[in-house]
């Protein structure tokens, strides 16, 4: 099975690597046609689904799956969030989405700025590329869960649905 991933960020590909063990898995630049900083959980799932519906039209795809992260905001609390979608080739489409955490006030008022998450954690961290290694939630968690951890837990429940779905059709 040859499952497409919609982008080329090393830990949403070794996140669908991990969970969709020995498959064809090939990562291609789609764009989430949303904002590059989704701001709700609405814009964020939007992504993760327009990612997977183009990466299961690339030829050889089975599976396209799009991962997004984003932030959400709740009574004046800002929230990392982070949406996966899983669509096969029949058209059938699955969504989960992962763990919340709140943001710190300082993270807060960057992204009210204007400012994408990424590039606010790497000056808040002291890192470089932190949106492609543990993530927002490795410093927001003292490196105890990750990016990848999250996005894992997302996959998780797209391939249980998925594997449920196959069962329920008898394949």
């Amino acid at each position: 099975m040859t499952i497409v991933i919609a982008s080329k960020n090393p830990t949403k590909v070794n996140a669908v690597k991990e969970v969709f063990i020995n498959q064809l898995v090939h990562a291609k630049d789609i764009p989430s046609h949303v904002s590059n900083q989704p701001l709700s959980d609405q814009e964020t799932l939007t992504g993760a689904l327009n990612r997977a519906r183009q990466a299961v039209k690339v030829d050889e795809a089975i599976i396209g799956i799009g991962l997004e992260g984003g932030v959400m905001e709740i009574e004046n609390n800002m929230y990392l969030c982070n949406w996966g979608a899983l669509v096969d080739r029949n058209g059938a489409e699955f969504i989960a989405s992962g763990a919340r955490i709140p943001l710190p006030e300082e993270i807060i008022s960057a992204l009210k700025e204007g400012k994408e998450l990424g590039d606010v954690m790497d000056f808040y961290a002291q890192k470089k590329n932190v949106r492609k290694k543990q993530g927002a939630i490795g410093i927001l968690t003292n490196d105890l869960v990750s990016r990848k951890d999250m996005f894992i837990h997302v996959l998780e429940l797209l391939n249980g649905q998925y594997s449920l779905y196959l069962k329920n059709k008898g394949e």
